[in-house]
């Protein structure tokens, strides 16, 4: 069996983020030039000063197979076993099938999505999908909602997003130019094998049977099957940050033992350098903020960390309970707080969704989308300086759309659905931004986090 294709990955970087002025509505920036260029965004908002969630619902499961077809089963699912001690996370390079990069689209999300509208109609009767989406604020993926979070403590990679707002939900994708996807695609050598290390310990890691490692013909014992990363076991999830309540999908590794279709035997894993120094202890522990905020979005309980050389054999893995991690780093010089990254992720809606026009967008005659055009945002996130904010003209959301059957970066075929049960069921409102006041950012107790999540 196949192994998948990670998500995201963190950065390493020992340096620590400055700290920066407390987050206010002044914060919040008009430009008087009302521009589309990235140099003239309208919007510009800072990070917070470097300082819960809702119980995550039981998930809904899809597979994408390697020619990138959709079925929502778990045949791709993988069961957790200990990897060979020294595995070599090297064996099998030269037969990795990776699959190309390009534009990272919701689509299949969305058509998870659409399917449990379906069901809501079916069970509750015509409209309640339209009431049920209605409720939810964000629809992303995890891989981005992790960017988003961690903003206020990145300090190497920038990244640009794109948003619609359409019918009171925000749809975030990442934006990708063309030069970036080839550098992407282009790795060197050496940053082409790392980057397979971590394919290959979740081979070493999984089976398709649980307690039982693999023991394929003309392979080591325990090699789980070669790497094709266009295979993806993926989860969806609804889940809330503050008021919000959010879909996010993510691709999951394996789980640990028996599967009930909850999240509470699902496992994460990470690869790591191993620790031979205090430099190698700071760099290890700010990769922990990523770790810990992607299981924490899809309530994944577990990471196991394979610690590797810098030749790609494995030394060691170490288990990891997700709800542990900030104590690890607790009290120390630099220390993240994930309290900081989860009141910036709910200023951050609440910003976007204060400016940003929520109208019901019409549709035309058959089914077509009708005037205005479709609105896409675009929102670039840089490293210790902040979020700037700012429309896309005609040309930009063509080239969003990239010649492909869309309504900016919404599938014309969820677009018009969503469009045609909105307005059949809701009255138009004016194409304005909502007055509502930025609120103030403030610390979260502990209190609210979600149960079995407690900081």
């Amino acid at each position: 069996m196949s192994t998948r294709r990670r998500l995201s990955s963190s950065p390493d970087s020992d340096s620590r983020p400055s700290k920066r002025s407390r987050l206010d509505e002044s914060q919040l920036q008009a430009n008087v030039n009302d521009s589309s260029s990235p140099c003239t965004p309208s919007h510009a908002l800072s990070y917070p000063p470097t300082k819960p969630s809702q119980p995550v619902r039981p998930p809904t499961h899809f597979l994408l197979y390697p020619q990138r077809v959709l079925e929502f089963d778990d045949s791709a699912m993988r069961y957790y076993v200990d990897p060979p001690s020294g595995a070599d996370l090297r064996y099998g390079y030269e037969r990795w099938i990776k699959r190309p990069e390009e534009l990272t689209r919701l689509d299949s999300l969305l058509r998870a999505v659409q399917r449990v509208m379906d069901k809501a109609d079916a069970s509750a009767g015509p409209g309640s999908g339209t009431k049920w989406l209605k409720d939810i604020s964000v629809v992303t993926w995890r891989g981005i909602m992790t960017k988003i979070l961690t903003a206020p403590y990145e300090e190497r990679d920038r990244c640009e997003l794109n948003v619609m707002y359409m019918n009171g939900t925000l749809y975030i994708e990442e934006h990708l130019s063309e030069v970036r996807l080839q550098e992407k695609e282009n790795l060197a050598p050496r940053q082409r094998q790392q980057t397979y290390y971590g394919y290959s310990f979740e081979s070493w890691c999984t089976s398709s049977r649980p307690g039982v490692p693999e023991q394929m013909k003309d392979h080591p014992k325990g090699w789980g099957g070669d790497v094709d990363t266009n295979v993806q076991w993926c989860s969806v999830t609804k889940t809330k940050l503050g008021s919000d309540r959010l879909i996010i999908g993510g691709e999951v590794d394996c789980v640990r033992g028996h599967f009930s279709g909850r999240m509470d035997t699902l496992v994460e894993l990470k690869t790591s350098m191993s620790i031979r120094n205090a430099g190698d202890e700071a760099r290890f522990e700010k990769k922990l903020l990523k770790f810990y905020i992607q299981s924490f979005l899809l309530g994944v309980p577990e990471i196991v960390v394979g610690f590797r050389t810098p030749q790609g054999k494995l030394t060691t893995t170490q288990s990891f309970k997700t709800i542990e991690l900030p104590r690890l780093v607790r009290g120390k010089p630099g220390a993240w707080d994930p309290q900081i990254c989860l009141a910036w992720g709910q200023h951050f809606l609440s910003t976007l969704k204060s400016i940003l026009p929520a109208k019901d967008v019409p549709i035309g005659e058959e089914g077509t989308p009708g005037p205005p055009p479709a609105r896409v945002w675009r929102i670039s996130l840089t490293p210790n300086e902040g979020v700037k904010v700012w429309p896309l003209d005609e040309a930009g959301v063509r080239g969003v759309e990239g010649g492909d059957d869309r309504f900016g970066i919404l599938p014309r075929w969820f677009y018009v659905r969503v469009a045609e049960s909105a307005s059949n069921s809701t009255p138009d409102t004016e194409d304005e931004p909502s007055k509502a006041p930025v609120p103030q950012v403030t610390a979260v107790s502990t209190n609210t986090a979600h149960r079995g999540w407690n900081i």
